[in-house]
């Protein structure tokens, strides 16, 4: 695997790469769920490249931008372990060039809800670092998790308007969690163990909204009452929002509204750690 830091060195690693590329742009402090979008690139294309970048205009605060974890060396062996051929680590400079001026891209209306109201401009920097990584990179398909729902949807529909070739086609990866169910993150290395032990209610409320599902509940209210009878059992957690919407739209779903397919969001905050998870509901669940 060759490690590249410049944009230079990239675009002449790119002449000699064969088609079609396939890209995984991460922030690193790589684990298993990174491995998965790495080998799942591996399978389908010729080229792999994955970069690591931490993205300061996705930060609303500067402390949880010198916090994030950076480890570059460890990251490298588990990206060249699972089927990377390049690996981008660019400096702000490379990405943001002070002698560039460069515009933020629109996260579209996908961005306005859930995170996109919890984190102002949150969205803004994602679509902004996605669309500057994918002109330098050129990927014929670019991979993402499935745990960011609305993340992998404002990155669909920022990409469906880009104009420049070639077009991007983005594959969704499942979910890859731990075995007490929790969703991989870097995150989760800050939790206690009494922490780690409330963050697992979160995949268990998940659990609880697709059986109360497919016992006979159909309504909104329902489905939420029974997530939130879950997590309410740990004090630990403090909840931020417990959310339905249409999967595609992301619109909030009525109350009254009965569960065809629907997109539910968990965010909560345990020993200070901010913690999402999301899971698909009804038919498209099943598809």
């Amino acid at each position: 695997m060759q490690r590249i830091r410049t944009r230079a060195e990239l675009a002449t690693a790119l002449k000699a790469a064969p088609r079609p590329i396939g890209f995984v742009p991460t922030m690193g402090a790589l684990h298993a769920g990174h491995a998965a979008l790495i080998r799942a690139a591996r399978a389908e294309c010729a080229t792999v490249i994955v970069s690591i970048y931490v993205n300061p205009k996705q930060f609303t605060a500067a402390t949880d931008l010198a916090a994030y974890p950076r480890t570059l060396d460890a990251d490298a062996t588990l990206a060249d372990a699972s089927g990377a051929d390049l690996l981008f680590h660019p400096s702000d400079a490379e990405i943001y060039p002070p002698n560039e001026v460069v515009q933020t891209v629109d996260p579209g209306p996908l961005a306005l809800r859930l995170e996109g109201a919890a984190r102002p401009g949150h969205f803004a920097g994602v679509a902004t670092v996605v669309s500057r990584l994918f002109d330098l990179a050129q990927p014929d398909r670019a991979y993402f998790g499935e745990k960011d729902a609305q993340q992998l949807r404002v990155v669909e529909w920022v990409t469906a308007r880009r104009t420049s070739a070639p077009r991007i086609s983005i594959r969704r990866v499942p979910t890859v969690r731990d075995t007490d169910g929790l969703a991989l993150s870097s995150r989760n290395a800050r939790l206690s163990p009494a922490g780690r032990t409330a963050a697992a209610a979160i995949p268990r409320a998940l659990d609880a909204a697709r059986d109360v599902l497919a016992h006979g509940a159909s309504t909104v209210v329902q489905v939420r009452a029974a997530a939130l009878h879950l997590l309410s059992q740990h004090s630990e957690l403090t909840l931020e929002y417990l959310d339905l919407a249409d999967p595609l739209t992301l619109e909030a779903l009525p109350d009254d509204a009965t569960v065809n397919e629907a997109l539910l969001t968990i965010a909560v905050a345990v020993d200070d750690v901010r913690l999402l998870d999301e899971c698909l509901l009804g038919e498209r669940s099943a598809s």
